[in-house]
C-alpha cells in the first residue's frame, strides 16, 4: 500500500492519507459533474462497485485507477485488497476524515474505486445482434437511473442509453444504486431523443415509448408478438414522463397495465416489468 510522493506531513496520519493530501482533493472534485466530465473518470463507493470494477480491471487494464479504504475497511475485506493488487490496482490506505471527505453520503463505507469514465459510441452498443436496450429520456433522478441500470444488468439488456437532458450516469448516487452493473453492460450517453430513436431504428430495434395514456398494454403487447421483435423501451422521467413527440415517434406505445387502485407505478417499477416482459419472451424463443 502506498502513500504516494512528496506529501507533507499533515496529508499523511497515522500511515492513511488525510483529507489534505492533493490527491484526495483531486478525488473529492469527482463528486461534481462538472470535474467528472473534464477529468473523464468517477468514484465508486462500496464493497459490490468495488468488486465488480476490480473484475473488470481485469480483462481491461488501465480502465480502474485507484482504491481507497480505510484500515477498518482493509482488515473486513481483504480478498478485495488482494485481488485490486492482482489486478495492478493501485491500493491506499485513507483516514476516515478522508473517506468521509470522498463521499456524498452520512455514513461512507470507507471503500472507494477511482475509474476512467467508460465510454461506449452508439454504434458499439446497438451493433448486430442486440436484442433488448433501455432508453431513459430526461431522467432527472440519480437514484432511479442506477436502480434501471441495475435492471437492465439483470434482465440480461444489452445497453442502457441516456438520452435528452439526463442525469451524469457516473453521479454517486446512480453508482451506487447500480451496485456494480454499470460496469457489466454498455451505458451510452444521446443528445436528442428523436435522433436517437431513428437511430435505434435502423439498427433494427422495435422502438416502445412507455406511457400511461397508451392503448396498447404489455399483456396485449405481448400477445400480439409485439414483444417478440428486438426492443428498445423508451422511459421518461418520473415527474414528467415522455415528451408527447418521442410517444407519437415510436413505432408503439405501450402501457403497464394497474389492476388495482393505485394511481401510476414509478420508473423503476415499470421498466422491470417491461424489461423483463421482453427478457422472458426472447428466452422462450429460443
Amino acid at each position: 500500500m502506498h502513500e504516494g510522493p512528496d506529501l507533507e506531513a499533515d496529508d499523511v496520519v497515522d500511515g492513511a492519507l488525510g483529507e489534505r493530501s492533493p490527491r484526495i482533493a483531486a478525488a473529492h472534485r469527482l463528486l461534481r459533474r462538472s470535474r467528472r466530465t473534464e477529468a473523464g473518470e468517477f468514484l465508486a463507493e462500496g464493497a459490490q462497485a468495488v468488486g465488480e470494477a476490480i473484475a473488470y480491471a481485469r480483462n481491461n487494464p488501465g480502465i480502474v485507477h485507484e482504491l481507497y479504504m480505510t484500515s477498518d475497511a482493509a482488515t473486513k475485506h481483504v480478498d478485495l485488497v488482494r485481488a485490486a493488487f492482482a489486478a495492478g490496482i493501485e491500493v491506499t490506505v485513507v483516514t476516515t476524515r478522508a473517506a468521509s471527505f470522498l463521499s456524498d453520503t452520512q455514513a461512507p463505507q470507507g471503500l472507494f474505486i477511482r475509474s476512467k469514465a467508460i465510454d461506449v459510441s452508439l454504434a458499439q452498443a446497438v451493433s448486430s445482434g442486440v436484442k433488448l436496450v433501455a432508453v431513459l429520456v430526461d431522467a432527472n433522478d440519480p437514484g432511479n437511473a442506477g436502480t434501471v441500470v441495475r435492471l437492465a444488468d439483470a434482465s440480461g439488456a444489452d445497453a442502457v442509453i441516456f438520452a435528452g437532458d439526463s442525469v451524469d450516469f457516473y453521479n454517486p448516487k446512480a453508482v451506487r444504486a447500480s451496485a456494480g452493473s454499470i460496469f457489466h453492460l454498455p451505458i451510452v450517453r444521446a443528445g436528442d431523443p428523436l435522433e436517437l430513436m431513428a437511430e435505434l431504428s435502423a439498427a433494427g430495434l422495435s422502438v416502445l415509448a412507455t406511457t400511461g395514456g397508451a392503448e396498447v398494454d404489455l399483456d396485449q403487447a405481448r400477445n400480439d408478438g409485439l414483444l417478440d421483435l428486438p426492443t428498445a423501451w423508451i422511459f421518461g422521467s418520473e415527474a414528467h414522463g415522455l415528451p408527447e413527440s418521442v410517444i407519437e415517434a415510436a413505432d408503439e406505445a405501450v402501457k403497464v397495465p394497474i389492476h388495482g387502485k393505485a394511481e401510476s407505478l414509478n420508473l423503476a417499477t415499470a421498466a422491470a416489468l417491461c424489461l423483463y416482459a421482453s427478457a422472458s419472451t426472447q428466452r422462450h424463443q429460443g
